[in-house]
């Protein structure tokens, strides 16, 4: 298994730098000013609401509240979910380097306190994240391209996870609802050690195997009923991933090239997403493109669903003493109460966290999506079933066969940082991710710079096999690898993805982890791209995945993210080789 914890909090932090001198003021990130003479009340939040509540912030502070004959300001910054949540159980620096420690916690979902909670009892300390109330809400669903939604009888037909299994499981995939053309079901599903997302949909799996709402426990999750079901929806999966923008960005291109119903049938995300890709901003970015030719629509699962319910936690910490707790409550109520506060978050496509603030516009059929669903609210699992879930998904999500692809030519001996070579990191890196596969997984590695092999750039080290059979020949092959040569970049892929093209495996995710920290040197035409990217996108049935890591700052950024968005997968970046080995577990979240 790869962890022995609830949730994997390695999700990458999106800190903004902490202070900058301003005049009159201290300007953090969102333009929050903190009047001189002011106490500042600092709030983390989820990246989704950080301009919402920056606004409302502004809002808030321009009453000059004052608790204790003290004036006071929120400020706000943005973290990632997980980010603050590792923070909170590690211990927030206390060098400023991830701004103060919050009075305000905002993550995606309530969850994610459960897990701080639990991982604080798990060293002897008190919980702190005890005391919420909801912004704002979305629902997890299904999204779905609208054509496939109505082979299924949306908008009429009540749309299940039993029904994705059904249609997974069924060797006519889409043919048995006379689209043949449309090939298996794919799923895409985030990685729920990474990912909010992944975590609702894998709970949702998990009850709607069961059949309940709540009180899931780890006795359900060992039911070999259970894991039948849950390893059956898993493997529609084409891959996962540590976000779902992936499947989103992909989608949207797919869409503008005519191909959006071949991609994936489904993906599982928040509601607000749908809103966002049929703006034509997949990523939300606040320019729209093109709207897609083929709109997204929401597929509630009949079996109920979780929400990401955006909570406000005033934390129980250390730092937190009685006047920053009063301003902290009085903001939330700020937020939550004033019903002109709660309409607001209908802008960001978020359903109001007040129950008495209606749903409007945008959350409407026009859209894709239906305001008077879902019918049902999973409850969240106790912190010990979730860990069992999780634990669970490792052994039953779908298998993987990856070709490691690394670049060993003369570059890679430049020193990184702390005396290491890139080499040096590169292979601790992939030392370390080792424990994040699963023992079924099969991985090969390969080595490439220049005429390592005859002619050719590239050399097979190991073929692809179970991790269980091969990790010790891993181990040491890795260990003894030197650098030397150019860099044969585009023959080397086209090698290794056509090495996994020849012995396909519709069982399992079938990919190539390409690390380089350079571009292409070889002599034409080994060194001309299009050839390799039409390649890469001549195959839209059994799509073998490239996943580049651009290693360092001499990797083309540009180039590398034509392979990945070409071969439908992601480019990861580590432009700082001393972020290599966070990287590349964000990497094999997809496998």
């Amino acid at each position: 298994m790869r962890l022995n914890r609830p949730i994997a909090l390695v999700a990458s932090l999106a800190i903004l730098s902490a202070c900058v001198p301003g005049g009159g003021g201290t300007t953090i990130p969102g333009q929050v000013t903190v009047p001189d003479g002011c106490r500042e009340v600092p709030a983390a939040t989820s990246p989704e609401k950080f301009t919402l509540l920056t606004r409302l912030a502004e809002e808030f502070n321009a009453t000059e509240p004052e608790f204790g004959g003290e004036c006071v300001a929120i400020t706000v910054y943005r973290h990632s979910s997980g980010a603050a949540a590792r923070l909170l159980i590690e211990g927030w620096p206390e060098d400023g380097s991830a701004g103060p420690p919050p009075v305000i916690w905002s993550p995606s979902a309530s969850s994610w306190g459960v897990v701080v909670n639990h991982r604080l009892g798990e060293q002897g300390a008190a919980p702190i994240a005890n005391d919420f109330e909801r912004i704002m809400i979305t629902p997890l669903v299904l999204a779905m391209p609208q054509p496939m939604a109505e082979a299924l009888g949306w908008p009429e037909e009540d749309i299940g996870w039993s029904d994705i299994l059904a249609l997974a499981s069924d060797p006519e995939g889409w043919g048995a609802f006379g689209h043949p053309e449309w090939g298996q079901f794919r799923l895409g599903k985030t990685n729920p050690n990474f990912s909010t997302s992944g975590l609702s949909a894998t709970a949702a799996i998990y009850y709607a195997a069961t059949g309940k709402t709540a009180g899931l426990t780890e006795a359900d999750i060992a039911d070999p009923d259970v894991v039948e079901f849950v390893r059956g929806v898993e493997a529609s999966t084409v891959h996962y991933g540590d976000t779902t923008l992936t499947f989103l960005d992909n989608m949207y291109r797919e869409d503008q090239a005519g191909r959006s119903l071949t991609y994936v049938s489904a993906i599982a995300v928040e509601e607000v997403s749908i809103l966002a890709y049929n703006r034509g901003d997949p990523a939300d970015t606040g320019t729209p493109g093109p709207a897609p030719r083929v709109p997204l629509v929401a597929i509630y699962p009949r079996e109920g669903t979780l929400y990401s319910d955006n909570p406000a936690f005033v934390l129980d910490g250390a730092w937190v003493d009685e006047v920053a707790r009063e301003t902290a409550v009085a903001f939330r109520e700020f937020v939550i109460d004033d019903p002109e506060n709660q309409a607001a978050v209908l802008e960001f496509g978020f359903r109001p966290g007040n129950p008495a603030v209606p749903i409007g516009d945008p959350i409407n059929t026009a859209n894709g999506l239906n305001p008077s669903k879902p019918d049902t609210e999973l409850a969240v699992p106790a912190p010990e079933v979730l860990a069992a879930l999780v634990d669970s998904w490792e052994t039953n999500r779908k298998t993987a066969r990856v070709i490691m692809l690394l670049d060993v030519s003369g570059s890679m001996s430049e020193l990184a940082g702390e005396g290491y070579t890139k080499l040096e990191l590169a292979k601790l890196a992939v030392l370390s991710s080792l424990d994040e596969f699963k023992l079924e997984d099969e991985i090969g590695l390969w080595v490439f710079s220049t005429e390592l092999n005859g002619d050719l750039d590239y050399l097979e080290l190991i073929p692809p096999a179970p991790l269980s059979d091969i990790r010790a020949e891993l181990e040491s092959t890795v260990g003894g690898l030197l650098p030397g040569g150019g860099t044969g970049l585009y023959d080397s892929t086209r090698g290794a993805v056509q090495a996994v093209r020849d012995s396909f495996d519709q069982t399992k995710i079938n990919a190539v982890l390409l690390l380089t920290d350079g571009m292409c040197d070889d002599n034409p035409p080994g060194c001309d791209i299009d050839p390799l990217i039409t390649y890469l996108g001549s195959n839209e049935r059994d799509v073998v995945r490239v996943f580049p890591v651009a290693y360092g700052e001499g990797a083309s950024i540009e180039e590398l993210t034509q392979i990945a968005n070409a071969s439908r997968a992601r480019v990861y970046t580590a432009t700082d080789p001393l972020t290599i080995e966070r990287v590349f577990q964000q990497v094999i979240s997809n496998f």
